[in-house]
């Protein structure tokens, strides 16, 4: 698209592609293609450079910012053209390598172009201050283009997931991740954005319909739209990298009808940090609810929770930091609340939503004491109690009974078994969290169930917004989760990305040893999850009441170290927290702490104050564990009572019902067509327009971006069709395709490839492309390059030296000229005093007197002659009137005799007469002006 194509995107244009005019300059750029490169540095990790010499395995090299370094080899990486400089699609740089990745990103950035394509990657990268590129006639801009006919941006991964999905009739995803503060909620809404948008335009008089046969005022778009703001509240908090970081991941399905008319959304949601409810560290914050509710803000909703207004007053959310500068909790309270309104839940919900939200923060108020001389722990006041039964329909002295005193069961009885002072603060914790995932999870079904409009359904796009890999100093069981579904993911998409290689190829005839990428990652994820993998050990463990951390990590020992390669000892590092066991995944080495897991995974809750919720006055919470005895003890006994007892019945484990969800996710994925966005963060301190090398460069590898890479190198990376090629590459070798004939593309491009002095193991040749092995293209490239400045240089010659030639011709006749010129003025000086030279100046005027009189004599003859010819043509003139004259006569003479007569028949005669007399005297006139003539 040129720069008035672009015109469309308005203000974002700038943003989003090169002018032509800094395309022309960069094509103009001078560049040294043999020198060029990118060095390591320690600090920046690559910088740009110029090489100065080789010796053996050494490099000479100035860098750009006028240092001399000398690397090895491997250490140094060939730059690309300056025409190459920000290019859209990474996969299309003529050579492939990290810090060509990263400079084109970093240059991109710096111009604020922050979406860039790295094959079937499209990279963002947070830009940490607002971008026009989301308006209006951005949408419009994108709408119906393909991939390759506008500039990169989500706007045109969700576009052409809706076309692939009217064209192929098949199911489409698109797969966003990252880190923490990366962009990946944005992204997500933006895609929602434009699928509410586009696919809503138009149908007024369905939308009408729609609109009257929703449960609540909003129509579908709003809802989908207003999910967000609800989701946000109650999973969204404040990390160290980013304010609004979502800590769940969720799969948005987004249906369509058969003509690609908006018809219903469904939301699936992975890993919901429960542990922030509880626990938060001294930068972060818990879930942004709890403080928009103390904002006082909506003061009849912080009255009916029995809160004051100061969140220092309440343990489990004031750990880390109360506010955000980049959030206006007032206002997302009103936000949320309106969503609540909008996504159609009932009044008794939202204040049954409310009640759970306060009561979980007047858990962490709960003071219990020990007894003296007993370990048994006993309530330190009721007030607290009172208020949380009050909120969840609970008698509060039942409720503190079954924190100190649960009654656990025992064979086939049950006894009340004491608590400790922790045991009790755990058992809270745990509660606690409990509720609050429950209420979680109870919401996203009922917006489920309101974005279920009962339309005909066909298709559906599916958005993946989930949590990238993360390597942190301290990693634990959550760490674990989200980097193996990063693997899977991972391994998901090497896998598509082979498939559509493998495809590409047989549909050319290629011949190529095909290689599943995604069996590279195979034995980390066996490692994991198959039997015996560190899931089926820790799932084996938390069976066993007496299994300690220590018995635990034993296990895994002996299971896996030494036996396989993916699994070892970590390295003790100075500052390094404690770890226990190390896992080599595709992005890097983890360090994982394994403290704490066992109950991690089993999560248990104090079934006696489970049995009270179940029995709550407040609806709400007692729907919300109304199915909780199918998932303990209880069913347990009462399978067993029957005779059987399925495997697994007794209890769900975290990592059990992590690994069935995920294998759903992926069961979905695989039936859709999958598209990737990968999200970066530039720098740590959100400044806009910095980006750090050694993060993007962790972020690109942990991403998969450079995995990507890593396969297109595998393969034929680059293509072109044959008769492009021709085209392009004829020149270097011009007489290996006869002129004056015919030759088909193929049979050309085979007899120059041939002709050529290049590596004839790094192409083949498809049916109609010839594919290319990374790096090939950029040698053709530069040899192109070297052929062309022959070629001009030689034209140039050619040019110049006919210039010159013609010059010279010039000079030699104006050097000829002066020679005359000299030699007649030398004659002359000779002759001047010659007496007859002086004759002669005299005689010379009179020459020209006598032929003047023989023109006078000339010019008497001639005037004699017109004065004759005058007399003549006045004479005849004359004549001619006096004719003139008499035919007037006799034409007022019959005009007299026709007045005369009488009106008859006659009349008609005479009337016939008169013109023909007047047509008689015109053609006398104008013959005799003729003869005058």
């Amino acid at each position: 698209m040129g720069d008035s194509e672009m015109a469309v995107f308005g203000e974002a244009a700038s943003y989003l592609r090169k002018s032509e005019k800094e395309r022309l300059e960069a094509q103009n750029k001078p560049f040294d293609a043999k020198n060029s490169c990118f060095v390591h540095d320690d600090k920046e990790l690559y910088v740009k450079g110029l090489i100065v010499s080789r010796d053996g395995g050494k490099v000479t090299v100035n860098t750009d910012d006028g240092r001399t370094v000398t690397a090895k080899e491997e250490q140094i990486n060939p730059q690309n053209p300056p025409k190459f400089d920000k290019i859209e699609d990474m996969a299309m740089l003529t050579h492939l390598n990290e810090a060509s990745v990263l400079y084109n990103l970093k240059e991109r950035y710096a111009a604020w172009m922050i979406y860039t394509y790295s094959g079937l990657f499209c990279v963002t990268v947070n830009p940490y201050k607002w971008l026009p590129v989301y308006n209006p006639e951005v949408v419009a801009g994108y709408r119906g283009k393909k991939r390759q006919e506008a500039p990169p941006h989500i706007f045109s991964i969700s576009d052409n997931a809706y076309q692939f999905m009217l064209q192929d009739r098949e199911n489409q995803s698109i797969l966003i991740t990252g880190e923490s503060g990366a962009g990946k909620t944005v992204n997500t809404k933006r895609v929602i954005q434009y699928f509410a948008t586009i696919a809503a335009i138009g149908d007024s008089g369905k939308k009408k319909e729609q609109s009257n046969s929703m449960k609540s005022q909003g129509t579908l778009e709003d809802q989908i739209i207003q999910a967000n703001p609800l989701l946000e509240a109650f999973g969204n908090a404040k990390t160290v990298r980013n304010d609004n970081s979502s800590r769940f991941g969720k799969f948005i399905r987004i249906h369509f009808g058969t003509t690609g008319k908006l018809s219903s959304a469904d939301i699936e949601t992975y890993l919901l940090e429960k542990s922030r409810v509880t626990f938060q560290l001294s930068a972060e914050r818990s879930y942004h609810i709890f403080y928009q509710i103390l904002t006082n803000k909506k003061p009849d909703v912080v009255e009916m929770l029995l809160l004051t207004t100061n969140p220092y007053d309440y343990s489990f959310i004031s750990q880390g930091e109360i506010a955000v500068k980049s959030i206006d909790d007032e206002e997302e309270l009103m936000a949320t609340d309106n969503a609540i309104d909008i996504l159609g839940f009932s009044q008794d919900e939202k204040i049954g939503i409310y009640k759970m939200t306060g009561a979980v923060m007047h858990h962490g108020n709960m003071r219990f004491k020990q007894k003296q001389r007993e370990e048994q722990a006993e309530p330190d006041g009721t007030e607290v109690a009172d208020k949380i039964g009050y909120l969840m329909g609970l008698n509060s002295a039942d409720l503190l009974k079954a924190l100190c005193y649960p009654r656990v069961k025992v064979g086939n009885e049950f006894v009340t078994k004491g608590q400790t002072v922790q045991q009790v603060y755990n058992a809270i914790g745990a509660l606690s969290k409990s509720v609050f995932e429950k209420l979680f999870l109870w919401m996203v079904t009922r917006i489920n169930q309101q974005l279920d409009t009962k339309q005909p359904r066909q298709y559906f796009i599916g958005v993946l917004d989930i949590a990238g890999f993360e390597i942190f100093d301290y990693n634990s069981l959550e760490q674990l989760c989200i980097n193996f579904t990063n693997e899977k993911l991972q391994q998901f998409f090497n896998h598509h990305m082979f498939v559509l290689e493998q495809e590409e190829y047989k549909k050319e005839g290629i011949e190529w040893e095909f290689i599943d990428f995604g069996m590279d990652l195979a034995a980390c994820i066996e490692l994991i999850e198959k039997p015996m993998g560190i899931f089926s050990i820790l799932e084996e463990e938390c069976m066993f009441p007496k299994a300690t951390d220590t018995s635990f990590k034993n296990k895994l020992y002996d299971q896996h170290l030494g036996k396989c390669k993916n699994f070892e000892k970590p390295k003790p590092g100075k500052g390094k927290a404690e770890a226990h066991f190390s896992l080599v995944h595709y992005a890097g080495t983890v360090d994982y702490n394994i403290s704490g897991w066992l109950d991690k995974n089993k999560d248990p809750l104090n079934e006696t104050v489970v049995g009270l919720y179940q029995k709550s006055s407040v609806k709400l919470l007692a729907f919300l564990y109304s199915s909780y005895s199918a998932t303990d003890g209880k069913s347990a006994a009462e399978a067993s009572g029957k005779g059987k007892k399925k495997k697994g019945s007794s209890f769900q484990t975290v990592s059990a019902l992590f690994r069935e969800n995920l294998n759903k996710l992926m069961t979905n994925l695989r039936s859709t067509h999958p598209h990737f966005v990968r999200c970066l963060i530039p720098n740590e301190t959100k400044t806009p327009g910095t980006m750090e090398n050694h993060l993007i460069i962790h972020q690109l590898r942990c991403n998969g971006v450079l995995e990507g890479i890593r396969i297109c190198r595998k393969g034929f990376p680059s293509r072109i069709l044959y008769a492009d090629f021709k085209q392009r590459y004829k020149v270097l070798n011009a007489s290996a395709i006869p002129d004056g004939q015919f030759i088909d593309s193929k049979k050309a491009s085979e007899k120059l490839l041939g002709s050529i002095d290049v590596d004839h193991t790094q192409y083949k040749f498809g049916h109609t492309k010839v594919f290319f092995k990374a790096g090939l293209l950029g040698t053709l490239e530069e040899m192109r390059d070297d052929k062309l400045a022959q070629l001009i240089t030689r034209t140039q010659a050619q040019c110049r030296g006919f210039l010159m030639r013609v010059e010279f011709k010039k000079m030699v006749e104006r050097r000829d000229a002066i020679f005359i010129i000299q030699y007649n003025v030398r004659s002359f000086m000779n002759v001047k005093h010659w007496p007859w030279m002086k004759l002669y100046f005299k005689i010379k005027p009179l020459l020209k007197s006598a032929e003047t009189e023989k023109e006078m004599a000339n010019m008497k003859e001639e005037f004699e002659k017109t004065k004759e010819a005058l007399t003549k043509s006045d004479a005849r003139r004359k004549e001619l009137e006096e004719k003139m004259v008499v035919l007037l006569q006799e034409k007022n003479d019959l005009l007299l005799q026709v007045q005369s007569v009488r009106v008859s028949s006659k009349q008609a005669y005479f009337t016939r007469n008169y013109f023909k007399c007047n047509i008689s005297i015109v053609q006398n006139f104008q013959f005799n002006r003729k003869e005058r003539a």
